[in-house]
């Protein structure tokens, strides 16, 4: 059974990397190659007080580069209050600070997001399961009103029976704008990004993702599709 659903999920991977790098074929586009670094740590408030154990927080740090890598392009600090329901499932609500360059923009600009999600995750036999739900409200300086977005990610993380403190990552994060706004988002999708890599579980509590990442955005001109290096750092304590 082990086998049969690494087997599977190796197959899907592939299959959505596949899928990604054909849209190109689909519509114009203007393309990229980024790198894109990430560290979030996450953990429980009972380090402050036993009474805190069910409250959890967020800390997070991105940094991005385009033009071939040859710039940083954008960055991210966030950070979040979560409660958590049960074992698997989690509650949270934060803020992001989102400085933004070229190329996905021409004029400069920092980003304000406030951001709710309900984040589940659990164990099965062939692997972990994970599902995100993030609802953001977003605060650009170039139009006055604010952009609500609905952001829905799956991720699926296998470990290799040879080797298990590896694993296969695969990923998929749909977004989408509820409302239009003056600084230039449509309703409707906004952009997706499809992930493939490889997991390195340190220990119980600190794990790296590396691998591709595809991200597709909707424009009102050319579309974009970036070929990313992910690099990600996990920190759960």
């Amino acid at each position: 059974m082990q086998k049969y659903f690494t087997k599977k999920i190796t197959i899907g991977i592939f299959t959505l990397l596949w899928l990604s790098l054909s849209g190109s074929a689909v519509a114009k586009t203007t393309e990229d190659f980024q790198t894109w670094g990430n560290i979030t740590a996450t953990g429980s408030l009972d380090i402050l007080s036993p009474s805190l154990k069910s409250f959890k927080y967020w800390l997070e740090g991105q940094g991005r580069f385009g033009n071939d890598t040859s710039q940083f392009s954008q960055g991210m600090l966030r950070a979040g209050l979560g409660y958590k329901l049960n074992e698997q499932t989690s509650v949270w609500l934060g803020y992001a600070w989102v400085p933004t360059e070229e190329p996905f923009t021409k004029t400069p600009f920092d980003e304000h997001r406030i951001w709710q999600q309900v984040l589940w995750s659990d164990k099965f036999s062939f692997g972990t399961l994970t599902s995100r739900s993030r609802l953001e409200q977003r605060f650009i300086p170039t139009g006055s009103e604010v952009g609500w977005r609905f952001r829905q990610m799956f991720k699926v993380s296998v470990p290799m029976p040879f080797a298990p403190d590896f694993s296969l990552v695969a990923s998929d994060e749909y977004f989408a704008n509820i409302n239009k706004t003056n600084y230039g988002a449509d309703d409707g999708f906004d952009q997706n990004r499809a992930f493939g890599g490889i997991g390195y579980n340190f220990n119980k509590n600190i794990k790296t993702e590396v691998g591709y990442m595809n991200q597709y955005i909707r424009k009102t001109g050319p579309d974009r599709m970036d070929h990313i290096l992910s690099l990600n750092l996990f920190l759960n304590y």
